[in-house]
């Protein structure tokens, strides 16, 4: 391959080059500091992803590419979706110093874990191929199995790291298996040339039907949708909460991609049988994760079924097979890490040293100790219960509209039926903050940093609801 030929390939994937070579130097570095030098490192992961950002923006394509024979995409929606995931990790990492220095972990294997995982996520969002699909895959899933039992001294996370890592093998293999029943029947291993070879020879093999099952498995297993789902609460709960916050924003972003990769692009001529399945999946999500949610008492594990009710609603703006329903997913998307890291940012503003602020009672009276930082939970939560003026509810109607767009009314009645019980346990905890009196009476001994960047992200909710059009053009666009 001449470099005539090369350099438009290397200009297009410069961003995941410029943050591998980044992690790597950060990881050698920190080598060489102490322990009371470790901000540096922290410093260097920060900025490995703004440099990342600046790649990214800087090379963004006009029209969308195909590089190194079909096996990465360089497009308008991985643009914006890796953007979304610089700027969550760096939340994420900001939120989380002062969480980890407190407890002795803000080691340098953690920033370079969450640099490996969002590198992962950044191969899973520009997949061209199912190799490249499986390697993104597992090197973000990898950096996660390790950073869930970062704590060691913690029997629960690692408790949670092993049953994670076993489950995640487990549906790794069945999407393993699926691909290679897909590659058996079209020679391919590219997801044009796989919808090519749909659309030319039809969908109606038994072979596609059950590669296509073991495919849909693998993504619901990553998206967290029941009856995968079975990783998300003991993870959420036994993981650090800074951990838990990693977990539960970015590589959301990254399995919606690698459902829009693997279902809307490569097997789109299956789209009547995977629709029919997801509305199950979506379905039973709402269901379990709205029911199970109010029975909780740890806000951790509450906010791991709401998750899972919430990739309830990701995948019915999937499954509706539209433009208009892939936008209004990749909105809700975006909106929900958002609002997720937030949500777990107060639950770091609130932790300290020997306490960790995870039960439910640890939020009664909040708006006595602090007002502006209840009022930014109560945003938070309302946004999350889909309450307007918040984006929470943009997002939850516009994915509504595009079910009902397709004729699945019954479809949307049944969202919208357990998106009012799920309110209930939103309203629990504004009822706690406002209307109880607080157990805890010290102080909150969050860092300035993190005061401004949760006030930020708070208000960041509120103004993508009072204007929502502008991200919603933006995920329109990208997506053609």
């Amino acid at each position: 391959m001449t470099m005539e030929m090369l350099a438009p390939q290397m200009t297009s994937a410069s961003p995941e080059i410029f943050l591998l070579a980044a992690t790597c130097a950060v990881l050698v570095i920190d080598l060489f500091l102490s322990e009371r030098n470790r901000v540096v490192t922290y410093l260097l992961a920060q900025l490995s992803l703004l440099g990342t950002l600046l790649f990214t923006l800087a090379t963004t394509a006009g029209e969308p590419e195909v590089h190194f024979s079909g096996t990465f995409v360089r497009d308008a929606m991985g643009d914006v979706l890796k953007v979304f995931v610089y700027v969550i990790t760096v939340g994420v990492l900001a939120y989380s110093r002062d969480y980890l220095q407190q407890r002795g972990l803000l080691k340098g294997e953690y920033l370079v874990l969450a640099l490996f995982g969002s590198l992962g996520m950044m191969v899973l969002i520009s997949a061209g191929s199912f190799v490249t699909v499986y390697l993104g895959l597992e090197l973000m899933s990898l950096a996660i199995y390790a950073m869930v039992a970062f704590d060691r001294d913690s029997p629960v996370a690692s408790e949670a790291a092993m049953k994670y890592f076993v489950l995640g093998a487990i549906a790794s293999g069945m999407l393993l298996y699926g691909m290679s029943m897909l590659y058996g029947v079209t020679g391919s291993l590219s997801l044009v040339e796989i919808r090519a070879h749909i659309a030319e020879h039809g969908a109606d093999n038994l072979v596609l039907a059950f590669g296509l099952v073991f495919v849909v498995v693998g993504v619901a297993f990553k998206l967290g949708a029941v009856p995968f789902h079975m990783w998300i609460p003991d993870v959420y709960h036994g993981a650090p909460v800074a951990v838990t916050m990693y977990v539960g924003a970015a590589p959301k972003i990254a399995a919606f991609a690698m459902a829009m990769r693997m279902l809307a692009d490569g097997l789109q001529g299956l789209q009547p049988d995977w629709q029919q399945m997801l509305i199950i999946l979506s379905v039973l999500s709402l269901a379990i994760g709205n029911v199970v949610a109010i029975a909780q008492t740890n806000i951790k594990r509450l906010l791991a079924y709401s998750t899972i009710s919430h990739v309830g609603f990701l995948l019915l703006g999937i499954l509706a097979g539209t433009s208009r329903g892939y936008a209004s997913a990749m909105f809700y998307t975006l909106t929900y890490t958002v609002m997720a890291v937030g949500a777990f940012g107060v639950v770091v503003l609130l932790s300290r040293a020997g306490f960790e602020a995870e039960r439910l009672d640890d939020y009664k009276g909040l708006n006595e100790r602090s007002p502006w930082f209840a009022f930014i939970m109560l945003i938070l939560m309302f946004s999350l219960a889909g309450v307007p003026p918040t984006v929470g509810f943009y997002a939850k109607l516009w994915v509504l509209e595009s079910v009902v767009g397709i004729g699945a009314t019954w479809l949307a009645v049944v969202a919208v039926a357990f998106s009012i019980i799920g309110a209930f346990y939103y309203l629990r905890i504004v009822k706690l903050m406002y209307f109880d009196r607080p157990e805890e009476t010290a102080p909150l001994g969050a860092s300035l940093d993190t005061r401004v960047l949760l006030s930020t992200n708070g208000l960041a909710v509120l103004a993508l609801g009072l204007f929502p059009g502008g991200l919603m053009t933006v995920c329109t666009v990208a997506l053609g």
